[in-house]
C-alpha cells in the first residue's frame, strides 16, 4: 500500500501520496516554476501498517512540494438582474491558483 497523507492548506483538506499533482489556493510569495513549498499542517499520515492521527495536528510531520504552475482559473460570470426595473448588474471573477507536486512524505 501506499503511503499516503492529509494535509490542511487554504481552508482545505487534501489527501497526498508521493507525486501527486495538486490544484490549491493561492500560496503568497510562491511565485517561480521549481520553489520549494513545505506544509507542516498534517493531520493524518498513512505507510500502510502504521497509522499516526493528531489532534489537530501531527508534531514535526512535514510534507515538502514544488510548484508547478501559479495562475488564475477560467472567468465565472455573475449577473444580477431584476425585469421591470431596468436593474442589469455583470461581474466576473478569476480565481487564483498554485498547482504543486508532491515530493516528500513523512
Amino acid at each position: 500500500m501506499a503511503k499516503i497523507a492529509i494535509i490542511e492548506t487554504g481552508g482545505k483538506q487534501y489527501v497526498v501520496t508521493q507525486d501527486s499533482v495538486l490544484s490549491i489556493e493561492k500560496l503568497d510569495g510562491i511565485t517561480e516554476k521549481g520553489m520549494k513549498v513545505t506544509f507542516d499542517k498534517v493531520l493524518l499520515t498513512d505507510d500502510g501498517s502504521e497509522t499516526k492521527v493528531g489532534a489537530p495536528y501531527l508534531d514535526g510531520a512535514k510534507v515538502s512540494a514544488e510548484l508547478i504552475e501559479a495562475g488564475r482559473r477560467d472567468k465565472v460570470t455573475v449577473i444580477r438582474y431584476r425585469q421591470k426595473s431596468r436593474h442589469f448588474v455583470k461581474r466576473g471573477h478569476r480565481q487564483p491558483y498554485t498547482k504543486v507536486r508532491i515530493t516528500a512524505l513523512p
